[in-house]
């Protein structure tokens, strides 16, 4: 059974392990470490890990973005999300990105709002089935370190 709560610092290092796996590259523990601390202070980040038998295999993260335009109501960013590819097709995505979105209802937001590599083929077919829709955006993206 699949138990999505938020993350604590004890799962970090198996979190480490999910985000080498999204990226294909090894994260920097211990800023890590120090990003975790600082967001789980900030109201606006919501860290949730899916645990299957105590185990971590899965991960996403929302943001809360306040706005100032139309009736000012904030929104949500969701990015890392995450799977184990020993986990994949059993519901642990589903759960993760039901509880962010039982958690933006509660605070109110208009939309949420979400980007996938254009390589990424099986996880669009995973939000579109989550009732996300592709709108026809450009999306720009410019890395000021390189890589």
């Amino acid at each position: 059974m699949v138990t999505v709560k938020e993350m604590e610092s004890e799962s970090l290092p198996a979190l480490s392990e999910l985000y080498t796996e999204l990226i294909n590259k090894s994260t920097d523990f211990s800023k890590l470490e120090a990003v975790f601390k600082s967001i789980k202070e900030d109201s606006r980040y919501i860290l949730l890990g899916a645990f299957i038998e105590g185990e971590l295999l899965g991960s996403v993260m929302g943001i809360i973005c306040q706005d100032l335009v139309g009736e000012c109501k904030p929104f949500m960013v969701i990015e890392n999300v995450v799977v184990s590819s020993r986990a994949r097709r059993q519901g642990v995505g589903q759960k993760l990105m039901a509880a962010l979105e039982v958690i933006a209802r509660e605070k109110d937001c208009w939309y949420i709002i979400l980007v996938s590599g254009e390589q990424r083929k099986e996880a669009h077919i995973f939000y579109e089935a989550l009732g996300y829709r592709e709108e026809k955006v450009e999306g720009y993206r410019k890395h000021l370190i390189s890589h």
